[in-house]
């Protein structure tokens, strides 16, 4: 049978090593949170083109507007044409600003 008060020894001398380790860990780490701070908006840089970005858009509705095309509903066809123009111009306010925030 274990030693209890051994036991309870080995377990409070691991939980101080534990300890001592995450508070040294702590000093180490930045306390700006992730994606937050300039400095992280600055460092990151957008991946996607605003080119292949308007692709997407593109395609995405286009494939919407052919199937209602393809069932002759005019009321859909008029609804996806004010959104996807709707859209384009919400992505290029979006993507002028992003532009300008790299450009910082």
């Amino acid at each position: 049978m274990a030693d209890p008060i051994g036991s309870r020894l080995f377990l409070r001398q691991a939980a101080k090593r534990l300890l001592t380790a995450a508070a040294s860990r702590a000093d180490e780490t930045p306390t700006d949170p992730p994606r937050l701070t300039l400095r992280a908006i600055e460092a990151l840089r957008m991946s996607r083109s605003r080119d292949r970005i308007l692709a997407n858009l593109d395609e995405m509705y286009r494939e919407a507007f052919e199937r209602a095309k393809t069932s002759d509903d005019t009321s859909q066809m008029a609804t996806l044409d004010f959104a996807y123009r709707r859209e384009q111009l919400y992505f290029e306010i979006l993507l002028d600003v992003r532009d300008a925030v790299e450009r910082r």
